[in-house]
């Protein structure tokens, strides 16, 4: 069944989706979250979309445009680009249909995620690497589909694709509670978002749909703000499965309608959430599938800036928990970004004399009882009379930094604090 109107979704095409879908698609759990609940004084409650197929509500996307696909048209096969999860969808869609795909992923796609495309694909799908971020991919995808006649699978700037990520909120008015005040949605493209809200503005609509974006790659943000979409100068790749640098005009002209408002957060605060998330919820979330959990705890905790935000301060809050694809080798680099967030993690390039005692004295006089060395890197390579050394520290508490940098300042050293954004911590981050 083809969308009425090509430019956009209705809820008669999520319908549609959904019921292409049945069968196919996992209905996920609405689980509350114990700790960002009590964290808020509200119920928070977790759309498990990492228990979905492939691990991520892209299945939902794929799998509704590919089911409309004619005779002709799965014979020639499908094209797509992806950042990893639509990537999935697709693959798994390719299987299940028996269509040949070829997929374009940008080079910073984790390689678990190639790795499980290549699994769920099997014989029915390439990948192809492109270096560059997914607006890279997604024009060499695009080319390939206009060269060869086959039919390009967007991610999300597609109704119908739209429409299967809306199935979701199908699922949200079955599950979550009648006092429900607002549900987070992660955003990048805008597709997820885009399906959620025109069912739930046709259903529910007076339930608050709110997205969040990562502060590197708010393109949804920047496209609200400007009044169409907009291109970013530059794009964070840390939240892959959000880094795209223009929004969807399709998912743009639905949020302009349907969409209540977009937050903002910092990438530390989504590193800290992703270890709350498996530490005390058990979610192994991807770093877009913290997203909205994110915005809950850093945005919604204070019960005046709920009601300035949702419009008002009590009912359930629903966050959508988007993905489960991360590399396990990310997680260093999670928690880094976490602790340096969160400030209890900080770096210098302390300048010893080169005398003895020097570091017996930095070690005794300058660091604090609870203040610990993580990562010292110093080579003696002249005979200068002074040697510098990058020192990274992690406190007990973000406060004891003012006491550190008090006794760092009347110690005989040369200290230099490093900012966050240092070139010199991007190498041991």
């Amino acid at each position: 069944m083809a969308p009425t109107d090509p430019r956009s979704t209705t809820p008669s095409d999520i319908r549609s989706a959904a019921d292409a879908l049945r069968g196919i698609a996992t209905v996920t759990k609405l689980e509350r979250s114990e700790r960002l609940s009590d964290q808020t004084g509200t119920d928070v409650l977790l759309k498990r979309e990492d228990q979905q197929k492939c691990r991520s509500f892209k299945v939902r996307g794929a799998f509704a445009r590919m089911s409309l696909l004619t005779a002709e048209e799965r014979e020639r096969g499908v094209v797509c680009a992806s950042a990893g999860n639509h990537a999935q969808g697709v693959a798994y869609s390719c299987a299940h249909l028996e269509v040949p795909g070829t997929i374009y992923l940008p080079s910073n796609t984790p390689l678990q995620k190639r790795r499980r495309i290549a699994t769920i694909g099997g014989d029915w799908v390439e990948q192809v690497i492109v270096e560059g971020t997914f607006d890279a991919a997604n024009a060499l995808a695009q080319e390939a589909a206009a060269q060869t006649g086959r039919v390009y699978v967007h991610p999300y700037d597609d109704p119908m694709t739209i429409a299967g990520q809306g199935t979701i909120g199908v699922e949200l008015v079955e599950q979550m509670p009648s006092d429900t005040a607002a549900v987070l949605v992660p955003v990048g493209g805008g597709g997820l978002i885009a399906g959620i809200a025109t069912w739930l503005r046709a259903v529910r609509p007076e339930v608050a749909v709110i997205g969040v974006e990562p502060a590197g790659a708010a393109s949804m943000h920047a496209a609200l703000a400007a009044g169409e979409p907009m291109t970013l100068a530059k794009v964070d790749a840390f939240v892959d499965g959000t880094a795209v640098g223009r929004t969807g005009d399709v998912p743009f002209e639905a949020a302009r309608r349907f969409v209540d408002r977009v937050l903002v957060v910092p990438e530390g605060a989504v590193c800290t959430e992703m270890l709350e998330l498996y530490q005390s919820d058990g979610v192994i979330a991807e770093p877009a599938g913290a997203l909205a959990s994110t915005a809950a705890r850093v945005c919604l905790s204070d019960p005046s800036d709920r009601k300035a935000i949702v419009g008002r301060s009590d009912g359930a809050i629903v966050c959508v928990v988007s993905g489960g694809n991360n590399d396990l080798t990310r997680y260093a680099e999670v928690m880094e970004r976490s602790l340096r967030h969160e400030g209890l993690r900080h770096y210098f390039l302390v300048t010893f004399p080169q005398q003895p005692g020097m570091l017996r004295m930095f070690l005794e006089d300058v660091l604090g009882s609870g203040d610990d060395i993580v990562h010292f890197e110093y080579t003696k390579k002249n005979n200068r009379e002074l040697g510098p050394a990058l020192v990274g520290i992690d406190l007990a508490d973000p406060a004891d930094i003012t006491g550190l940098r008090r006794r760092m300042e009347a110690s005989p050293l040369h200290v230099e604090e490093l900012p966050l954004d240092s070139e010199i911590t991007r190498l041991v981050i």
